[in-house]
């Protein structure tokens, strides 16, 4: 279960209400045996004077503080951030399950409570909670045409804000990227002067870090978030050799770690992760050759599997067609068609595609290239220029939730933004925490 922002401060100010009363029951009680001091509680509900027990808080004292008592100095300094739990009155182990409980779009303005809570969301404490109790949000990373900075959409609240700026020369700004998202880890794989270079920005401390660098660097490769960690498949090296070498990502010792090489090499591909096997379809192999075949990576076997025949033989076979746009929802496989704009289904038991009918955006002004077409939960996520401009402005970011039986799921329009933001998408991923 989720808790708004308003709903916990509501929760805990009636906390804190309560527990005040018991306080003052039990005040009298107490006085004989404590030291008292008088605070001025004008910022509290009640607008009173309440008796506070001077003895010494959860957190540790400040230093200020001991060096005057040693003294026998009745003056007592101004409480910092540290003197205070999360919550008043509530233990830590329960005032993190609340706050775990917190939309995730909330976080920033959480630091901006006092530096205990800063210090709380830039630890990345509060996600590792979340995993640990199955809370999980998606939030879509993005870099659109016209603008220099990354920015992180959230579809829940609808609200976008701007990442810092990713420090990067002018090479890597100019050139292709690839991104990825693993855990609460963005990667974004391209080159800048002094070669191939990985930039890695950590959502909890809402910061850019170089590396770690892929054991084989590569572009125009496939990858997929497979559960806790990201793998990657195929691509170009710097010696313009294409691949058949794959890696995977972890987030918790910030590591690459080699896979066992694909069956066939291939560039321009596209990876997702269903069934827990990670897949990787078309692309082109050393000679130019446009593939049909898929392949997944068994795990407990440790080697891959070709799957013949996976995409349509019939497809458009243009020139420079951007790598297969698929998406998996509910373990189905799903294919935004870019020459027809069209939604199709993977159908397992016959190694065939079901059509579902048009999607809101144009896929076919660029051959595939500028839309993004990703999982977003239980939902399809589309995002590209209107159906009815053919100009690469007016973003649209549209979701459904795909039915291999439907015909013609709904799609629901998250934004339909006019002339603001750009609809060509350089890079586009989600990020799941």
């Amino acid at each position: 279960m989720i808790v708004s922002y308003d709903e916990f401060c509501s929760v805990s100010k009636v906390t804190i209400n309560t527990m005040l009363k018991d306080e003052e029951r039990d005040a009298d009680n107490s006085m004989r045996r404590h030291k008292k001091k008088k605070i001025n509680a004008d910022e509290l509900s009640n607008k009173k004077e309440i008796e506070v027990l001077d003895n010494s808080p959860k957190y540790g004292l400040s230093t200020d503080r001991e060096r005057n008592r040693a003294n026998g100095s009745s003056k007592v300094m101004e409480p910092q951030d540290a003197d205070y739990s999360f919550v008043p009155f509530l233990s830590d182990e329960i005032a993190l399950l609340i706050l775990a409980r917190v939309p995730r779009s909330e976080y920033q303005r959480l630091c901006y409570v006092n530096r205990r809570y800063q210090t709380l969301v830039r630890s990345g404490e509060l996600y590792s909670i979340r995993k640990e109790i199955g809370i999980k949000e998606p939030s879509i990373l993005m870099l659109a045409s016209g603008e220099s900075n990354w920015w992180c959409y959230d579809p829940r609240s609808r609200v976008r804000r701007n990442l810092p700026v990713l420090p990067a020369d002018e090479c890597f700004s100019s050139f292709d990227k690839e991104s990825l998202c693993a855990g609460t880890h963005l990667l974004v794989s391209g080159k800048e002067i002094s070669g191939s270079v990985i930039w890695r920005y950590e959502l909890a401390s809402d910061q850019w870090f170089k590396g770690p660098l892929m054991i084989n660097p590569r572009c125009l490769f496939a990858s997929a978030n497979c559960g806790n960690e990201a793998c990657v498949a195929g691509g170009i090296a710097p010696t313009m050799e294409i691949l058949n070498t794959a890696e995977k990502y972890d987030p918790e010792s910030k590591t690459w770690n080699q896979l066992p090489r694909m069956k066939q090499r291939r560039k321009l591909c596209s990876g997702c992760y269903m069934d827990k096997k990670f897949y990787v379809i078309g692309g082109q192999n050393e000679k130019g050759d446009n593939l049909t075949c898929g392949e997944f990576y068994d795990t407990e076997k440790n080697v891959w599997e070709l799957i013949p025949d996976m995409l349509q033989k019939d497809a458009p076979t243009w020139s420079s067609r951007s790598p297969p746009l698929i998406a998996v929802v509910n373990n189905e496989l799903y294919s935004l068609e870019a020459s027809s704009n069209r939604l199709k289904v993977y159908l397992k038991m016959s190694n065939c595609w079901k059509d579902l009918g048009e999607v809101p955006v144009r896929a076919d002004h660029s051959r595939g290239w500028g839309v993004a077409f990703k999982s977003l939960g239980d939902e399809l996520l589309v995002i590209g220029s209107r159906a009815l401009s053919h100009a690469f402005r007016g973003m649209t970011i549209c979701t459904c939730k795909p039915d291999p039986e439907l015909d013609s799921p709904p799609w629901r329009v998250l934004e339909n933004d006019g002339l603001h933001w750009s609809s060509f998408i350089f890079n586009c991923s989600i990020m799941v925490a």
